[in-house]
């Protein structure tokens, strides 16, 4: 049984219950328009029955409301000092909390399970790089056809799953999302790698150098892309205070992201940002010479501990 049918289970208790001709109609049946009007009516008649007192329980016991952890007057002057030092290339945008239903499991092997859906058959942003890449597809659809597209944003994400002991189901990242024409022999993909990595450089070299960050990079392509790494980009992000070393060994993500995949580390062993290639931009525009890389720092991570 895999995880995906494991968390279906409690569903099914529960459309067994429901007349059988409900569950071909509420999965597909119903057109969008009639279904948001549903689910808002069902929705209006259970805030109608709640009181007060059940809305403060929720509060106590629902991890997903809770306020976050970290103090925000430490963590709004670093995002401040971030924005001001991100490279010009990248065009700064502030997402919508919310995103088309299946933003982020329509692109790559994602179980909805972990997305926070509306009744109005919008969901609520849990990855921004999804939410960048959509623009970026928008935007490459609509201009120049050889212009790249760089974009930038910092965003609360909101999470079902259960992450650990004290983890919070919401965190902020500041997400890097650039897409481009393949120009051929690997030559694109090495240009938007060495654009990220830059970038990073400069971001953790000014906010995070004392607490010796390094980018680890994975190339799992063993063709045009991982020549290009070895003779572009790795000599191109050369850099003594913000180090790139390459990870031969890591597996994780794996199939997620395309032949290549970046991990950024302080502290020696602490993870605090993931990237890749992907194929999203591709996906969203129906065209295989798309490019897309996409990378992403936890803000509240960059914060040194506090005493």
């Amino acid at each position: 049984m895999t995880a995906e049918d494991a968390q279906r289970r409690p569903a099914d208790r529960v459309w067994r219950r429901l007349p059988a001709e409900a569950r071909p109609l509420l999965e597909g049946g119903l057109p969008a328009s009639d279904l948001r009007t549903l689910l808002l009516d069902v929705a209006a008649a259970r805030a109608g029955a709640t009181r007060p007192a059940d809305v403060l329980a929720q509060w106590r016991r629902d991890r997903t409301v809770r306020p976050a952890v970290a103090d925000p007057r430490r963590l709004w002057p670093l995002e401040a000092r971030l924005w001001h030092e991100l490279p010009v290339e990248f065009d700064a945008v502030e997402p919508s909390p919310v995103a088309p239903l299946a933003a982020a499991s329509a692109l790559g092997p994602v179980s909805q399970q972990r997305v926070v859906a509306t009744t109005r058959l919008t969901e609520v942003v849990s990855d921004s790089t999804n939410v960048l890449a959509l623009e970026a597809a928008d935007r490459r659809s609509t201009g120049p056809r050889g212009e790249p597209v760089h974009l930038a944003a910092i965003q609360r994400q909101l999470r079902a799953q259960v992450f650990g002991p004290g983890a919070g189901a919401h965190f902020r990242l500041l997400v890097l999302v650039s897409s481009a024409r393949d120009a051929g022999s690997g030559r694109t993909e090495a240009a938007l790698l060495v654009t990220h990595l830059r970038a990073w450089q400069r971001l953790l070299g000014t906010t995070a150098a004392d607490r010796r960050p390094r980018i680890e990079l994975t190339v799992w392509d063993d063709g045009a892309v991982a020549e290009r790494v070895a003779d572009t980009v790795l000599p191109a992000v050369r850099d003594d205070v913000v180090p790139v070393v390459e990870d031969a060994a890591r597996e994780r993500a794996r199939g997620y992201y395309a032949g290549v995949a970046l991990r950024i580390v302080v502290d020696g062993a602490s993870e605090i940002g993931d990237g890749g290639l992907t194929t999203w931009t591709a996906q969203l525009l129906g065209d295989r010479k798309e490019r897309c890389l996409v990378s992403c720092v936890a803000t509240e991570g960059l914060l040194a501990p506090e005493g």
